[in-house]
């Protein structure tokens, strides 16, 4: 792991948010501010007006949301991604309160940058935006404008370039899309024009110039892209199960993930019609590699995690754990880069798969909210920064709060891998000598399949078991296995599980994500007659089960030297290849034992043509790296791996391949 910054790095960063915060209060035009002293921006801040909407260290309902502005305006962007010879506009959807601008009192803005507001919807019920008969915005979705305009800030629903009203083309995750974004804080901060639906200019003075984005999925993907062009204005993101790398997302180490990805997903939330943008389709599949699988400038393109140097916004992370579809290293690998620059940030982990928080624990997570955007979009000090930086779900319904992630005291952990009985390996303890091989042939294997019975002989696949544990053990970060292999072929996918194995009350994650949806209702913030903000409450889908898949990697062989090129495997030599694991957080507690399964192909997954070949494993030059907390291991088992039966349960296996999730 990479070390902390300095405690003296991020004091400072901080301290020069705070200051912005203080400068943006002030009821200026969004400018510049020149360089001015906390002190200097503290003074000038006690000597203003408290607005209606404040008391004390937070803000209150006090404007009115069925009177509020609800307006429409067009952003113009600095591309012209559909060739057309014009400038893209981007259509932006707002809603302000009214008493606010009356009395010129300037608001902050909250803002979701979506695809998908008019194709799919938002939310666990999949809202859409709804217009009066002038094309005025009248339904948001989602409850953000509900709670928050009332208490003093403006919410903006952007269309993507390319999707919904806008003009332009969606280049998925690239630059026309985190610039059709990232115009709107340029306009929101009087660097950028936009227009009325009759062409008429329209500004932002009722804006403090403050911006925070939030959003799920492809949405917190859009924020995540434009924090780390380092747009002044945007002082805070929340992404929620949200892609930092795209490659990552539709490339496992150089395998597929799904074929013509770029282009489903373009076609799929395309607002302007095939022939418009077919330039632009015909260029994301040809640019994105997918007969190689390799890392090239389209993807560095689409890759945020290099910028987090230019990032100026604070980051409040929200991911689940038992995500399968934006997998746990999109959160870790941003998180990590974050933390390496000092970024002030806030991260909340929980057990469901692809979801929402506000869908997972729905009080405290709008309390959670609140207080952050009060503190960096208001300048309020309510203690938030001073408070443990992670809130995680252990188990079920069970919260815990800690210093960082992954767990303060974590350390790597070399686990040596063992012959076993000669059907089921070890895990711990001295482990082969160099030199011992064990071999398998690919045989395509579900996921069920692979983890089932793991004292029984399957074809297919390779099993280590530990001992059962003496102590529990807690895992915190980004596993990996270091593998010494010979292969049959040029090359090979390559595929590695972690299972707990041992009966525990777990999360049903599979295709429901873990979360039901409820026939009662419960409010966040006010309501008219089209836009309620009361949604059907949820709950977390729990069973008993006495083995779990606790986290997964995938890797192309040929890719063992870069992902921006493969180098064929030779079938007489030896190569090292180290398959990473997507990051996790979990306690096995005494008694159970941990499993690590390696398979090839993995068809409820991934694609790949590179099938039937048979690998050969050097154990004694393979291990597992385990990033644990404390001085907990792995009990030693040096001959015969403990007896483990777990019959396969196809209904825990992920939804199936034919249905490609969209992010």
């Amino acid at each position: 792991m990479t070390s902390a910054p300095s405690s003296v790095g991020i004091r400072a960063r901080v301290a020069s948010v705070l200051v912005g915060i203080l400068v943006a209060a002030l009821p200026a035009a969004p400018v510049a501010a020149s360089p001015v002293s906390v002190a200097q921006a503290e003074s000038a801040t006690r000597h203003r007006p408290v607005p209606p909407h404040v008391v004390g260290d937070h803000t209150v309902p006090a404007y009115s949301y069925a009177d509020a502005i609800r307006e429409s305006v067009w952003v113009e962007t600095r591309a012209d991604s559909d060739g057309d010879g014009v400038r893209d506009r981007v259509a932006v959807d707002l809603v302000r309160p009214r008493e606010a601008a009356a009395a010129g009192v300037r608001v902050p803005v909250i803002m979701d940058a979506s695809p998908y507001y008019l194709c799919c919807g938002r939310g666990n019920e999949s809202e859409l935006k709804t217009y009066d008969a002038a094309g005025v915005i009248a339904k948001a979705p989602l409850f953000y404008d509900n709670y928050f305009v009332p208490r003093g800030y403006a919410f903006a629903a952007v269309d993507l370039a390319g999707t919904a009203r806008s003009t332009g083309c969606e280049d998925v995750g690239g630059p026309a899309e985190v610039g059709s974004a990232k115009a709107v804080i340029d306009w929101l901060n009087g660097r950028a024009r936009a227009f009325t639906a009759d062409g008429r200019p329209v500004s932002a003075a009722w804006s403090t110039g403050r911006v925070g984005m939030i959003g799920k999925s492809w949405d917190g993907s859009v924020a995540n892209g434009v924090a780390a062009t380092g747009v002044p204005g945007l002082a805070t993101i929340v992404p929620i199960s949200a892609i930092s790398s795209w490659y990552d997302y539709m490339r496992y180490q150089g395998v597929l993930r799904s074929t013509d990805y770029p282009g489903y997903l373009h076609s799929y939330v395309n607002g302007r019609g095939d022939e418009a943008c077919a330039d632009v389709l015909a260029r994301l599949r040809a640019d994105s590699a997918e007969e190689t699988g390799d890392y090239n400038r389209f993807w560095a393109q689409r890759d945020y995690r290099p910028s987090a140097d230019r990032v100026r916004a604070s980051v409040f992370v929200a991911h689940g754990l038992n995500d399968l579809n934006v997998t746990t290293n999109q959160f870790a690998g941003w998180w990590q880069e974050l933390a390496d620059e000092g970024v002030p940030r806030k991260l909340w982990l929980y057990q469901a798969g692809h979801e929402d928080p506000f869908d997972v624990r729905r009080a405290e997570w709008v309390a959670a909210l609140h207080r952050w955007f009060d503190y960096w979009l208001q300048g309020l000090r309510n203690g938030v920064m001073d408070e443990p930086r992670v809130d995680l779900e252990t188990a079920p319904g069970t919260w815990t709060t800690q210093r960082d992630w992954p767990a303060p005291g974590t350390r790597d952990v070399r686990i040596a891998l063992g012959d076993g009985d000669g059907v089921t390996g070890t895990l711990g303890g001295r482990g082969a000598r160099p030199g011992q091989e064990r071999a398998y042939v690919d045989e395509s294997l579900t996921e069920a399949e692979l983890v089932a019975e793991p004292s029984t002989a399957t074809g297919g696949r390779l099993v280590f078991l530990s001992g059962a544990l003496t102590t529990a053990l807690r895992i915190s970060g980004s596993p990996s296995v270091r593998l010494r292999i010979r292969v049959d072929r040029p090359t090979t996918e390559l595929t590695a599980r972690l299972v707990d194995y041992g009966t525990a009350e777990r999360l049903r994650y599979g295709s429901s994500e873990g979360v039901r949806t409820l026939d009662t209702e419960s409010c966040w913030g006010a309501s008219t007659d089209v836009d309620d903000a009361c949604y059907r409450d949820t709950e977390e889908i729990t069973e008993v089960s006495d083995h779990a898949v606790l986290t997964r990697g995938w890797r192309d062989a040929a890719h063992h030297r870069s992902l921006r090129f493969s180098t064929p495997l030779l079938p007489d030599r030896w190569y090292s290849v180290t398959v990473p694991l997507n990051a996790y957080d979990a306690v096995l507690p005494a008694g159970h034992v941990l499993g690590l399964v390696l398979g090839q192909s993995d068809p409820e997954f991934t694609e790949t043509d590179d099938q039937d070949a048979t690998v050969r494993v050097d154990l004694g030059r393979s291990e597992l790296i385990l990033p644990v907390t404390g001085r907990a291991g792995l009990p030693a088992v040096d001959v015969a791996p403990p007896v483990v039966t777990a019959p396969a349960d196809p209904s825990a296996a992920r939804t199936a391949r034919d249905i490609r999730p969209v992010p």
